[in-house]
């Protein structure tokens, strides 16, 4: 197994929400789109406050955007 063993939906909810950008998503939560771009590929797992800026950018919960992989 490589990343982390936490799966992510960043990607999706980008694209239902208007085809957001990489970089506005970061703009919203205060990071770089780097931090996006490593979110995305499963290399980096975010921390818990981070876990909630991205769930409120996208208006939903936590557990609709990360998820354990058990």
């Amino acid at each position: 197994m490589t990343g982390t063993p936490i799966d992510n939906v960043i990607r999706k909810l980008r694209f239902e929400h208007g085809e957001m950008t990489q970089q506005a998503l970061a703009d919203m939560c205060g990071i770089t789109r780097q931090t996006v771009i490593a979110l995305e590929a499963g290399r980096y797992a975010p921390s818990l406050e981070l876990a909630f800026r991205i769930a409120r950018a996208f208006g939903v919960g936590v557990e609709d955007v990360f998820a354990w992989r058990q």
